[in-house]
């Protein structure tokens, strides 16, 4: 049944989140919906006359709506079709570079002054300009340098280029708090005229303004002001720190910025650590680069197990300025193996055996929690029990006192502090000891916020700044540690100070008193002392501290495996490097299903 001219047998449309797609269509051709429903992964029906796909399934399939009968009545939502029509080019120009004998750029980095506009006055260096035109070169990117490449100036020399071409005339930047300073710096330091910028912070959105600035966490409840605000003039996103959404449509922050995504001209991402659990990670990111052709040009790249061809297949869609590039001193994080002192391991190992025989084997929530419960009783057991408030230091007795006979296992557990000093206190404070003395400042990373207040009044002798989520001077606490020459010690954590923050002109040493399975978040807390800006021949010193036979050491191998394949993807020898921790002597959990299966073989 052929529809007539002027009859719309089809339509198609975004749904109110832009992550769907509804088709409609007539009760004249409702069975013709059904089969053409069917022939996507994710078709479904919603009601007779209305179907939906999501957007990645439909882009990634576009073939299957030649088998619609009725091309004459076919009609596209406007937006919709100007997504289609854009991802259609982008998918030809990617497939032309990913099957090119060489993956040379159509713009020159010599070109990329001129390129700029007249109110551009910043200064580019060659790996800036070089990584400009390549991003240039095609209509949507990725920029995968390392933290301190500038990939902030970078971006908006980008964005620079589009506002003279007359192609977009604002700017949406996504990024972590900590990020905000950079982006507003940049903005203002960048042109001649500085841009106007407005951080979304839960009050109407400036108008006025040409850089609209929001963090991950506000995205969800404010994906309509957001929406309204891209379409309002032709717009470029850029998603900063990008790994932050690397769950995709799956995850709160990916479904936003998926959502977000076809609303803008151009799409950019940034992060120095795109893959930080592996190839879905890498998937997802360029998913929202390029929809319906990102995800599936990385499945098809790593399937086989060639991580080197990947790497060569996968090149041409992002760029990267690596470290060795930049010329820095090189970094060799070591390892320092302490061990549990007897009641220490006592309370361990019943720790285990607890969760042995009570794990939720199913329960990805509950496999969270024990791998949480164990990297604290690595540290200290003590640490697991409450106190007046998350933020109580442990009570150390100096020195201990004589473990009393006959007391139970839980009740030892809460003396702890007056029986045993924590194996890796105790290092960490010889650590920022020996530092101090030669007058070098040391930053000291643990995870949990009681570890945190326990090591500040553990390290009190060298007036420590603190900075964790709950801190309300954290400037001040950062001024302190680069200014006050009493100040030898900042204590923190990679998910509060990891990313934003620049420490290497006053910091060479770190010391990781427990990590977790986070490898992009262990990443970008390493270049918080080792970027760009370091003296020649700086010596950066980093110790890992683990306690044998615990979680530490299923951490260490998962962390090695990822930033292994990290390495081997970015084709960067200096990711790779950092998998292979030497061992030096001692002198005094977003889980991914192989940490799992990591964390299920150390409690069997």
């Amino acid at each position: 049944m052929q529809a007539t001219a002027g009859e719309t047998s089809l339509h198609l449309g975004f749904d109110d989140t832009r992550t769907k797609v509804i088709l409609r269509t007539t009760e004249k051709y409702r069975q013709d919906l059904v089969q053409l429903a069917a022939r996507f992964r994710t078709g479904g029906q919603l009601g007779q006359l209305a179907a939906s796909v999501e957007l990645e399934d439909l882009l990634s399939g576009l073939s299957n709506l030649s088998s619609w009968p009725h091309h004459v009545g076919v009609e596209w939502a406007s937006d919709l079709r100007d997504l289609v029509v854009g991802i259609t080019k982008d998918a030809e120009t990617v497939k032309e570079r990913l099957h090119a004998s060489d993956h040379s750029t159509e713009v020159s980095p010599d070109d990329v002054p001129e390129l700029l506009g007249d109110g551009w006055v910043a200064e580019l260096g060659i790996f800036q300009r070089r990584d400009i035109a390549k991003l240039l070169s095609l209509q949507h990117g990725a920029n995968f340098s390392v933290p301190g490449a500038g990939k902030t100036r970078v971006a908006l020399a980008v964005y620079a280029t589009q506002k003279a071409e007359g192609r977009v005339r604002r700017l949406l930047v996504v990024s972590p708090k900590s990020a905000y300073e950079s982006w507003q710096y940049e903005a203002e330091a960048c042109f001649n005229r500085g841009l106007r910028t407005h951080i979304l912070d839960g009050t109407a959105p400036d108008h006025m303004a040409e850089v609209l600035i929001v963090n991950y966490e506000r995205l969800d409840r404010s994906l309509g002001t957001l929406a309204a605000w891209l379409k309002a003039a032709p717009s470029m996103i850029v998603l900063d720190e990008a790994h932050r959404m690397k769950l995709g449509a799956r995850g709160t922050y990916g479904a936003a910025c998926m959502a977000l995504g076809p609303l803008a001209q151009r799409r950019l991402i940034l992060t120095g650590t795109p893959a930080p659990n592996g190839t879905k990670d890498l998937e997802n990111l360029l998913g929202f680069v390029w929809p319906g052709h990102g995800q599936r040009t990385v499945a098809q790249a790593v399937a086989g197990g060639d991580l080197g061809h990947a790497s060569t297949v996968l090149r041409p869609l992002f760029t990267r300025t690596t470290k060795q590039e930049l010329g820095l001193p090189p970094m060799e994080p070591r390892v320092r193996y302490v061990d549990m002192p007897g009641l220490h391991a006592q309370i361990y190992e019943a720790l285990v055996g607890g969760e042995r025989a009570g794990a939720a084997r199913e329960d990805l929530s509950s496999l969270g929690k024990t791998a949480l419960r164990l990297l604290m009783a690595a540290t200290s057991p003590a640490l697991l029990l409450e106190g007046s408030s998350r933020y109580e230091p442990l009570a150390y007795q100096l020195p201990p006192l004589d473990v009393p006979p006959g007391d139970s296992l839980y009740r030892l557990m809460q003396n702890l502090p007056d029986y045993e000093l924590s194996p890796k206190y105790k290092e960490a404070a010889a650590i920022v000891a020996e530092n101090a003395a030669m007058g070098r400042k040391t930053l000291v990373w643990t995870t949990f916020v009681r570890s945190l207040t326990t090591l500040e009044r553990l390290l009190s002798e060298f007036d420590p700044a603190i900075v964790h989520g709950g801190t309300l001077d954290r400037d001040e606490q950062l001024r302190r540690f680069r200014q006050d020459p009493d100040c030898m010690v900042l204590v923190s954590n990679p998910a509060t100070l990891g990313e934003g923050i620049s420490l290497h002109h006053v910091c060479h040493d770190a010391v990781y008193v427990d990590r977790d399975f986070m490898a992009g978040r262990y990443l970008q807390s390493l270049d918080r002392i080792h970027r760009l800006g370091l003296a020649p021949g700086t010596e950066t010193r980093v110790t890992v501290l683990a306690v044998r036979n615990t979680i530490d050491q299923v951490v260490e191998v998962r962390l090695d495996q990822k930033l292994a394949f990290m390495g081997q993807i970015l084709d960067d020898p200096s990711v790779q490097q950092l998998a292979d921790l030497q061992e030096e002597p001692s002198v005094a959990a977003g889980l991914a299903p192989s940490d799992i299966a990591a964390l299920l073989q150390h409690m069997a």
